[in-house]
């Protein structure tokens, strides 16, 4: 099972979303390198949930439930989506500056091409980032 980390504008769409409305098309992505990733993600990976612009952390887990199909808000037929459901919040929302200061988490993708929206994680990542928030 792979990992991977999914952010969102939580005005625009946030984990208490998710949460209420238990799975969601995770469309609209248009990064040649991002929409890599969703063709990548197989049913049952686990998925970090950030949110960006506001609050700047990881605050949930979600899990792919449908695999990678035409992403039904491009009318070119370009790009991809997957289908996630909520599966619980963190006990404690991990921030970025913590992640950032964690030596452990250097490599994150997340933080090192900080305008993908969808990267991988590699397994000590997600350790990493559970213990920090007390999973």
């Amino acid at each position: 099972m792979a990992h991977w980390l999914v952010k969102s504008e939580p005005a625009k769409y946030s984990f208490e979303n998710l949460q209420r409305d238990g799975k969601t098309v995770w469309d609209g992505v248009r990064n040649n390198a991002a929409a890599l990733h969703l063709k990548a993600m197989r049913m049952g990976d686990e998925v970090l949930y950030y949110h960006s612009q506001e609050g700047l952390e990881v605050v949930g887990i979600a899990k792919v439930v449908k695999e990678a199909f035409l992403d039904p808000s491009d009318p070119a037929g370009r790009f991809v989506a997957v289908e996630l459901a909520a599966v619980r919040p963190l006990k404690t929302p991990v921030t970025l500056a913590q992640m950032k200061a964690s030596p452990a988490l250097a490599g994150l993708e997340m933080i090192r091409q900080s305008r993908l929206s969808v990267s991988p994680v590699r397994d000590a990542e997600w350790a990493t980032i559970l213990t920090m928030a007390g999973e």
